[in-house]
């Protein structure tokens, strides 16, 4: 039955009542009011929070009863016997008057609150809404247990923040409901596991990464191999270095060898004059340029570039060296 349909049956009730008791009674009667009493339009009401009833009180002296509540907390009535639902609970409404008085129960519902999903999980950065329906209609408010982890707007959304689990309640009318939410340890994947380069030369590591942040790069040895916060790798010197991405706690590594390289002389040996100049070359795995130098700069000299110059009589070694490389020329030098 609607809520218009009971209060014209209320209207109804009352004049019908009107109608039965007072025609039977004196003008004197009515004046003195032998026989008070309240008659109330209804005894027993339910609402949900937030609703309005409107109970009629028809009384024996003609006038208008006071109303009071047992609990204006969960339901208060004004002085027209207008009743609010506040809070769920049960209270007693009582109109009165001087020597009568009749009483409606109200019981107010709790409210029921549902909402979309019990459980969830998100990756760090990621967004999911949430919503949640009530049996009265009233607005919700969100909130989330950790703020560190998830945090939630007005609206009911949840942005990721890190790895963890938080509890996002949304309430109405005091009634709770909950959403575990977890936000995922991510998984990483790096392109390569290990790779080798000769100094100076670069490589790219990528990684593939759930949540799709970007890692922090590390690595163990600068002096072996250098990581930008790209991922790029620069090889310094011969040795072995590990290059980690870390995201959020978890980590994967790729072993970086930086080889020695080969060189290879055009010439393990050479006669020269005293005075003359020759060029020696050196072919090198690294297409890096090696450094030159001589065991003994009185007998002969050799510049950058290679190029040997016979100083004295006497015998001598050239070396070319690279990256823990070295090789050597004997140089004879005759008068």
């Amino acid at each position: 039955m609607s809520h218009m349909k009971k209060v014209l049956l209320s209207i109804l009730l009352c004049l019908t009542l009107t109608t039965l008791f007072i025609p039977t009674q004196s003008a004197s009667a009515l004046t003195s009011d032998p026989f008070p009493f309240v008659i109330l339009s209804q005894y027993k009401a339910v609402a949900d929070i937030g609703d309005e009833i409107y109970i009629f009180a028809i009384t024996s002296n003609g006038k208008a009863a006071s109303w009071k509540s047992s609990d204006s907390k969960i339901a208060s009535v004004n002085t027209y016997g207008i009743i609010t639902a506040k809070k769920a609970g049960k209270a007693l409404i009582t109109a009165k008057i001087k020597n009568a008085e009749a009483s409606c129960i109200i019981t107010v519902n709790k409210t029921k609150v549902v909402i979309s999903a019990t459980s969830a999980s998100i990756e760090r950065g990621e967004k999911l809404k949430l919503t949640a329906t009530t049996s009265n209609n009233s607005e919700v408010t969100w909130k989330s247990s950790k703020k560190s982890i998830a945090i939630i707007d007005e609206y009911g959304t949840i942005t990721g923040i890190k790895p963890g689990e938080s509890i996002i309640t949304t309430t109405a009318d005091g009634t709770s409901v909950t959403c575990t939410l977890t936000v995922k340890t991510p998984t990483i994947r790096l392109n390569k596991t290990s790779i080798k380069l000769y100094r100076s030369q670069t490589m790219k590591l990528s990684a593939t990464v759930s949540s799709n942040v970007n890692p922090t790069w590390k690595t163990n040895k600068k002096s072996v191999a250098h990581v930008d916060e790209t991922g790029t790798i620069t090889a310094q010197k011969n040795g072995i270095a590990i290059i980690t991405a870390t995201v959020d706690g978890v980590s994967k590594t790729c072993e970086v060898t930086v080889l020695k390289p080969d060189i290879k002389l055009s010439a393990t040996e050479l006669s020269l004059k005293k005075g003359t100049t020759t060029l020696i070359s050196a072919t090198v795995s690294s297409n890096n340029t090696p450094v030159w130098s001589t065991s003994n700069s009185n007998v002969v000299l050799i510049n950058p570039k290679g190029e040997i110059t016979a100083l004295k009589k006497g015998t001598a070694y050239v070396y070319a060296m690279e990256d823990g490389t070295k090789e050597r020329c004997t140089i004879t030098v005759t008068e």
